[in-house]
């Protein structure tokens, strides 16, 4: 591994990488941590929703703007433990328009660097949720390996291939067939008011209000484990 940039990203390395001495104590530091067993009860873990807002979606090419995340544990949404990040970008691209945050907007933001530091600091060993959450853990990766950290060990949950995953299950049985699987067809199943979105909080927001509806729908069809919720379709 080449040398980390910084020295509060080397410090915030170390300490990230402790706090899995005990999630994955079968499971190297560099391994993927999806090759890790894993039948912590859903109710025991602290969930960590994330969203990223990006000049676009190539994790080489693009940069991440915004990060948002916020915890889900004992059943509902902790405000008090939340994590916002805005980045410094050089230009504004076609993305701008989605996200509205332009590159003046950003001159108050912080160094790639600076963010990463932040972000593993909060993450810890909790487990990521995210729409479409592969996007967000490939820009994040990506930034990662810019300054010479490996990638993110969290075991994580996409909640697109969770309600799929319930559908299977027969969890919506008797209702009009799932047809807009995006964040927005999600809210409207699920009566959530859209508020803030495509801004990295918001959304990180929304999937959160998302999440605890199909924990509860998990739990009366038997997936009550994190490896049970993160089981590909």
């Amino acid at each position: 591994m080449t040398e980390l940039s910084t020295e509060p990203l080397a410090r915030a390395l170390a300490a990230y990488r402790a706090a899995f001495a005990d999630t994955l104590p079968d499971t190297a530091p560099d391994t993927a941590p999806d090759t890790a067993p894993d039948t912590a009860p859903a109710a025991d873990v602290r969930f960590v929703v994330l969203d990223c807002e990006s000049t676009g979606l190539d994790p080489q090419r693009d940069r991440i703007i915004s990060i948002g995340a916020v915890a889900v544990s004992g059943g509902g949404i902790d405000l008090g433990d939340t994590f916002e990040a805005l980045l410094r970008v050089l230009h504004n691209t076609a993305a701008t328009l989605v996200h509205g945050i332009t590159r003046d907007e950003t001159r108050a933001g912080v160094g790639e660097p600076e963010a990463l530091a932040g972000l593993l600091e909060y993450l810890r060993d909790g487990v990521i949720v995210g729409h479409h959450i592969g996007h967000d853990l490939a820009m994040i990766d990506a930034a990662l390996a810019r300054h010479g950290a490996p990638k993110l060990q969290n075991r994580h949950i996409d909640t697109g291939k969770l309600v799929l995953l319930l559908e299977a299950d027969g969890a919506f049985a008797g209702q009009p067939p799932l047809d807009d699987l995006s964040l927005d067809g999600l809210c409207r199943r699920f009566d959530i008011t859209p508020y803030d979105r495509h801004t990295a909080p918001g959304d990180a927001f929304l999937t959160a209000q998302v999440l605890l509806r199909l924990l509860r729908l998990a739990a009366r069809h038997g997936r009550e484990s994190v490896a049970a919720l993160a089981s590909e379709v």
